[in-house]
């Protein structure tokens, strides 16, 4: 039972409110062997309190007898999706480095980032957006996109992955297979794409062949349905799409990421449990249920009953729970707590707030 627990709450990451450690918090890392932690505004209030905040979830996880550190991540990806705000550097969307169409500032910006990230302690970016901007009816991608030409958004998207990574932050390119195409918002209902396998190669896979070129750490998935390759599930709780075409067709070997699990494209169908579950059984590694305590509990009970009961392999839970241990060692290792004056001092400092505005100015695209 201890076994399935822990290889459980290695995959189920969890959100909680608050500046400080909840009580909710507490016990799913204690009781429930969480090891992966997602930052929201509601979290973050100055660099100080962050990296305390951070300090305070590892050394819950050190007395509990947690292994590794808490993976901790946020989303920064620049523009209207930045969780770490002024007095952090606030940087212009990915569209301004589209305007640009320079990798090298792509790459200077992936790794200004990480700079602010890991001085607070979050080692992992929820960024970049690699969906091409293709449907200007689009209500949740737009200026998150780098631009409307699948070359261009790989060739910087690779760049800012490159940036953060060696910067010594983990890279998650997002939303797979690609979400640009869509006209709803997964957070409301479930988009569609009804586009053939050709245009898929051509267009929406592409930006994810090159992230994965340049060793991005983690992928995350879409909430949506491909018609064309499973109309009966969406992305992030299909086989087809999750083993069979990123797994097995582009060959991607690191962790992989579902959306969070109670956004409506499929929380409208299925109990956050019963789509965490789903989502593993298509090869998804690391399961985010942000929000609800009680779904989150659920979300780790049902994975180890589901392993008891054999519907998940152990061999299956096994592989993903050695992916994400990759990752916490590539990244994580040798740990050390962040330091809060560290932390104050990075935020905005002077060489990443002058490449925010040489990058706002010559783009013309403002933060």
């Amino acid at each position: 039972m201890r076994e399935s627990l822990v290889a459980a709450g290695a995959r189920v990451m969890v959100g909680f409110q608050g500046h400080a450690a909840s009580e909710d918090v507490r016990r799913l890392i204690r009781d429930f062997r969480a090891a992966s932690v997602i930052l929201f505004a509601r979290n973050v209030d100055t660099p100080e309190q962050v990296a305390e905040l951070v300090r305070e979830l590892q050394g819950i996880a050190r007395d509990a007898g947690h292994e590794l550190p808490l993976l901790v991540a946020t989303d920064q990806e620049g523009g209207r999706v930045a969780r770490l705000r002024r007095p952090w550097t606030e940087w212009p969307p990915p569209r301004a480095l589209g305007r640009l169409a320079s990798e090298e500032h792509a790459r200077r910006m992936g790794e200004a980032m990480a700079g602010e990230l890991l001085a607070c302690g979050v080692g992992c970016d929820f960024a970049p957006v690699v969906d091409v901007d293709t449907n200007p009816r689009n209500p949740v991608i737009g200026d998150r996109s780098f631009a409307d030409d699948p070359e261009l958004v790989g060739r910087l998207g690779a760049g800012m992955i490159r940036g953060l990574q060696e910067g010594g932050v983990a890279a998650c390119a997002k939303h797979f297979p690609g979400h640009g195409d869509t006209d709803l918002d997964s957070h409301l209902a479930l988009p569609a794409v009804d586009h053939g396998r050709s245009r898929l190669q051509e267009v929406e896979l592409l930006p994810f062949r090159r992230a994965i070129e340049a060793g991005v750490a983690c992928i995350m998935t879409a909430h949506i349905l491909v018609r064309e390759l499973d109309d009966r599930l969406p992305a992030t709780l299909s086989p087809v799409l999750i083993e069979g075409v990123l797994r097995k067709e582009m060959g991607y070997g690191g962790v992989i990421v579902a959306d969070d699990l109670e956004m409506k494209a499929v929380a409208l169908r299925w109990r956050p449990a019963e789509s965490a579950l789903l989502a593993a059984l298509a090869g998804c590694d690391l399961l985010p249920v942000c929000h609800d305590h009680g779904a989150q509990v659920e979300a780790i009970e049902c994975l180890v009953r589901a392993v008891e009961t054999e519907r998940l392999s152990w061999k299956v839970m096994e592989k993903a729970v050695a992916r994400l241990r990759a990752l916490k060692e590539r990244f994580l290792l040798p740990y050390r707590d962040p330091d809060p004056r560290a932390a104050r001092l990075a935020a905005g400092a002077g060489p990443r707030l002058a490449l925010s505005e040489e990058i706002t100015a010559r783009s013309g695209i403002h933060a």
